[in-house]
């Protein structure tokens, strides 16, 4: 089993041809909003309050709600947000979630946003006793939902083992955003021919900055317009994906989603950016940088 420096040949960026985008473009900004269901049956995946005395508890209902008023509520603030500053992004979304929460997917499509699997539940694609299947029915959850399969695939975590970029290859996904090692996408050998990596974010991401590292609130306006000031200064001489990622129940409360608007106000502000899906920069990648 091929391990991942054998799927992805090392590349220095300031080798490589250039890649052009259309007009005057100089950089592009990749939007994903992220929405899991959190089982009660099971641990949380993030916790804001910890369970008395250090012991864990089922069911975890504080964790539970902190979740749930995310997708009650804060996912309503993020739709707005993205409205407004007319940024179409990409749903990274369990399959389980376009039955379970009908009407944020019904939100999302009319929108017009992209729908990206995101694991059929929020587990580790280590602890799933058939990957495959559930790679399947996260593919038939979305395309019920939306009328088409997902191109794309984050995994829940971003986790993945040794086999999963070749299931994911095998059932027709295109691109993942699991590989966080690049401002370009690049392509990843599989055994069913290249998968593209599009860019994603372990930084600019509120779940690092919020519920691991427990910054305040601006940090994400602090850290996200630092990012995109230097890739944008970079972008001049060598084509750079900056992508946003953001959680409801995190950018979602009213003490954060300012700084959420913020940032986008700074990007907006400046000449040349692109704010495309990832089955956009997809497509780019592959117009100009043919296998």
């Amino acid at each position: 089993m091929p391990i991942p420096r054998d799927r992805v040949p090392y590349s220095a960026i300031v080798d490589r041809p250039p890649l052009k985008l259309p007009g005057d473009a100089r950089i592009i900004v990749w939007s994903v909003v992220n929405v899991e269901e959190w089982s009660i049956e099971r641990p949380m995946p993030r916790t804001v309050l910890p369970p008395p005395m250090g012991q864990p508890l089922l069911p975890d209902l504080p964790n539970w709600a902190w979740h749930e008023y995310g997708m009650r509520v804060g996912f309503w603030r993020i739709a707005e947000c993205m409205a407004r500053f007319g940024v179409t992004p990409t749903l990274a979304t369990n399959g389980v979630v376009c039955r379970s929460y009908p009407r944020v997917a019904q939100a999302a499509r009319e929108a017009g946003w992209e729908f990206m699997g995101h694991g059929y539940v929020q587990r580790p694609m280590h602890q799933l006793e058939d990957q495959r299947a559930a790679i399947r029915e996260t593919v038939t959850a979305i395309r019920e939902a939306t009328g088409r399969p997902p191109r794309g695939w984050e995994s829940p975590g971003l986790t993945e083992t040794h086999e999963t970029i070749d299931l994911l290859a095998a059932e027709g996904i295109e691109y993942v955003a699991d590989w966080v090692l690049d401002d370009q996408p690049v392509r990843i050998a599989t055994a069913h021919g290249p998968i593209v990596s599009v860019p994603y974010t372990l930084e600019v991401n509120d779940v690092a900055m919020m519920a691991v590292q427990l910054h305040p609130a601006e940090e994400f306006l602090r850290r996200g317009r630092d990012q995109f000031d230097r890739l944008y200064e970079e972008s001049a001489r060598i084509t750079r994906v900056m992508t946003i990622s953001v959680h409801p129940y995190l950018s979602g409360v009213p003490h954060r989603i300012g700084y959420v608007e913020r940032l986008y106000e700074h990007i907006a502000s400046r000449p040349g950016v692109l704010f495309w899906t990832g089955a956009q920069i997809l497509d780019w990648y592959r117009s100009v940088s043919p296998a």
